[in-house]
């Protein structure tokens, strides 16, 4: 895990260093791409993996209640952020 968050920091570094360079501008729709490509291969490995599709109704239940969970909490992180950051006029 660390050795990602480091690859992570190093991009970023490298991104801030050469953000003027016009074609590293231009790299949002390549990055929408990638992420759609690696959620498809993940859900092939997934889909093949015979231990799962077995006890996809065990998996499914706790995968819907993390969901629910995550979605919820994220609502309400948005919600908080913005009425402590955004919000204009009114009591803060």
């Amino acid at each position: 895990m660390l050795s990602i968050i480091c690859v992570m920091f190093a991009g970023m570094g490298i991104g801030f260093l050469f953000r003027k360079i016009e074609w590293l501008q231009k790299t949002e729709k390549t990055i929408s791409y990638t992420i759609f490509a690696m959620l498809f291969i993940l859900g092939i490995s997934v889909g093949s993996n015979p231990l799962i599709i077995q006890n996809i109704g065990q998996f499914g239940w706790q995968a819907a209640i993390l969901a629910v969970s995550s979605l919820f909490g994220s609502i309400l992180a948005a919600w908080a952020v913005y009425n402590l950051f955004f919000k204009k006029g009114g009591k803060r």
